[in-house]
């Protein structure tokens, strides 16, 4: 049974579930105080060019993961996420930085939604892997 003729189903911006992430991450802190470490790396969105180039002039590069649990389990120094709508893609800059960091001893997820985010997290602190 497919779609009404005209209906599209809205699937939320990588934005709004970023956002339920860490809504989520502030409330399970209670149980893990650690979640309190999680932050996001600002390295999106659109700006001038003299902007853009002081950015990178300070730092920014281009595909570093969205966001960081500074949080040393098993073998891992910590755990980066590349968070994605559902149906996002990730780009091949953003598979390289993965990849290096994976080289480094990070644990590293693409994460199709909040939910998706949100158990790698849950895995990773119990189990030291992603």
């Amino acid at each position: 049974m497919g779609r009404p003729e005209g209906k599209r189903i809205l699937v939320p911006s990588e934005s709004v579930e970023q956002r339920a992430l860490m809504q989520w991450a502030a409330m399970q802190r209670g149980k893990r105080p650690e979640l309190a470490l999680l932050y996001h790396i600002p390295n999106e969105g659109k700006r001038s060019a003299a902007q853009g180039a002081r950015m990178r002039a300070e730092g920014l590069r281009a595909g570093v993961p969205d966001l960081c649990l500074p949080v040393a389990r098993g073998k891992c120094h910590g755990l980066y996420i590349e968070m994605k709508r559902i149906g996002g893609k990730a780009t091949p800059e953003q598979l390289g930085w993965l990849d290096a960091l994976r080289a480094q001893g990070y644990a590293v997820a693409i994460c199709q939604g909040w939910e998706s985010a949100a158990n790698v997290i849950e895995s990773y602190l119990k189990e030291g892997k992603a």
